[in-house]
């Protein structure tokens, strides 16, 4: 089977920023329309991983899930998926669905790509050079730098964010009013759940600790807080960014998980340890003819290759 994987649903222009992370609701909107022509069958994710290894699949299966748990997705996916009657899982990391507020790292290279072309007299004598992808990049590295090197919270991060906004004249109370780059409310998750969607782990605070005990308390942490939202306890996971180690498939299956999805390339199969599931993340450089090649299957045998995210510069 195909697991299908999205992170982002443009509310603005994300998909132009970010084509790796984003797609347009258009283009979403299309993706669901090939997988409808297709006669394909998109089952839950629960159903899939059982009939998975029983051998029960029925042709054609599809898988959709989404990782983070964005605002886009309540606003720009789950209608669209409400429309088609497909079923979704969404991978919800809980830290900033409570604390509700831009995720720094991404507002401040969103922010930095909306001001592209600039170079900015900064306060001391210091410059901010927005100029090229690689200008960028290296700007966001100082204030990654600069919050890890201070210890800052995420409330001291966000006013950094807003402080850095100010600085290079982005539109900070645009990008509350839109919610851009937020992570569902507890509320809006909830109501979700109750609306039958899926919610699965992702970590508490999106951070894979190399130490069983703290990998365990992210497990535990954001169980807990999904729990509340859903009634049940959750058995299924996805690391985040992708990031797996040796002894995780191990930590895992003591936890009580039940599958685990990787950001690794590839066709699911029964041969396929389920700790360690591949998918195929789909995004805005992945073509018509391509997406419909993956599934329908054909293109898991072809060679690969590897896209990143264009900046429009």
């Amino acid at each position: 089977m195909l697991i299908l994987c999205y992170h982002g649903i443009s509310i603005r222009d994300e998909h132009r920023w970010n084509t790796g992370l984003y797609i347009s609701r258009d283009h979403f909107a299309d993706r669901l329309r090939t997988i409808r022509a297709g006669g394909y069958k998109v089952l839950s994710l629960s159903e899939a991983i059982q009939r998975l290894y029983a051998n029960d699949l029925p042709p054609r299966s599809v898988v959709i899930t989404f990782d983070d748990g964005m605002f886009d997705f309540y606003a720009r996916a789950w209608p669209l998926l409400k429309e088609f009657q497909f079923p979704a899982t969404v991978y919800l990391t809980t830290y900033y669905s409570e604390y509700n507020r831009p995720i720094f790292r991404l507002v401040c290279d969103y922010m930095m790509w909306q001001g592209r072309g600039a170079l900015i007299e900064g306060e001391r004598d210091k410059t901010i050079d927005l100029r090229t992808p690689e200008s960028r990049a290296n700007e966001l590295k100082k204030l990654d730098d600069f919050a890890k090197a201070n210890g800052l919270s995420a409330r001291d991060k966000d006013c950094l964010a807003q402080d850095f906004a100010r600085r290079i004249g982005a539109d900070w109370d645009a990008i509350l009013e839109n919610r851009l780059l937020h992570i569902m409310t507890p509320a809006e998750a909830g109501e979700l759940a109750q609306a039958g969607l899926d919610l699965q782990l992702h970590t508490h605070r999106h951070r894979t600790p190399e130490d069983e005990a703290l990998f365990r308390r992210e497990l535990d942490d954001n169980a807990t807080r999904l729990q509340r939202l859903t009634g049940h306890k959750p058995t299924h996971f996805c690391y985040p960014s992708g990031v797996h180690y040796a002894g995780y498939p191990e930590w895992l299956r003591r936890w009580g998980v039940e599958s685990a999805v990787t950001c690794e390339l590839g066709v699911a199969a029964a041969s396929n340890d389920a700790m360690t599931l591949p998918r195929l993340c789909d995004h805005a450089g992945l073509t018509g003819v391509e997406f419909e090649a993956w599934l329908c299957g054909l293109l898991h045998w072809f060679p690969r290759r590897t896209y990143a995210a264009v900046d429009p510069d």
